[in-house]
């Protein structure tokens, strides 16, 4: 089982290869790899991402096939589909570093400020229940930066949402909390800059 801190160390060395444009020496999808992974999985970390098509998970970390546990919705929010997702993940295939990935000029959560700012925009059942997720973690940035301009408010409740994740996923199942308080699991958040390629973990992340 490999510790949450050489994952972290993994995923850094694998994002800054991809920033400098140096593919892995190994090739992701080679046919002997697939044929490895038949018998089974271990990854050796869990990420919760927007499923936005310019966040293409294991490309930004440079890893191949079976490395990576990787969870996908729009806005990386937590509902009970993706905490047990998680909790497999840490359970069932032994991850230990578990890493909330939010991204700059993410639309689930521009969807959800347009929502707050223009209250009468009907949405649909399924994208009101993204936006309901992502609602508390930006209501507090409009009541106390109400003069904040659009392109900081946006940068600032990307990391909010991302927070609120991240604290979903430590506080809210008890599988979680006990691999957290006993065996070393640590839940991360970050964000990927789509301007730089670069991954900044800002929450929980030892440095």
């Amino acid at each position: 089982m490999i510790s949450a801190v050489e994952a972290l160390e993994r995923l850094r060395e694998g994002n800054s290869r991809f920033i400098d444009g140096v593919q892995h020496i190994e090739t992701p999808a080679s046919r002997n790899k697939r044929s490895d992974l038949l018998a089974g999985q271990a990854p050796f970390a869990t990420i919760l991402a927007c499923s936005d098509s310019r966040v293409p998970v294991e490309h930004i970390f440079d890893q191949g096939l079976g490395d990576l546990f990787v969870i996908r919705v729009a806005g990386n929010i937590v509902a009970p589909s993706q905490m047990g997702s998680a909790e497999y993940a840490a359970k069932q295939l032994g991850t230990r570093l578990l890493v909330v990935l939010g991204h700059t000029r993410c639309g689930a959560v521009g969807a959800t400020l347009e929502s707050l700012q223009q209250s009468d925009e009907k949405l649909s059942e399924n994208v009101a229940s993204i936006v309901d997720r992502i609602r508390p973690a930006v209501e507090t940035l409009l009541k106390t930066e109400p003069g904040c301009d659009p392109a900081t408010l946006m940068r600032r409740a990307v990391r909010a949402n991302v927070r609120r994740s991240v604290h979903a996923l430590r506080n809210g199942s008890e599988i979680l909390e006990n691999l957290i308080d006993q065996d070393g699991l640590l839940v991360v958040g970050a964000e990927y800059s789509l301007e730089s390629g670069k991954v900044d973990f800002f929450d929980g992340a030892p440095t």
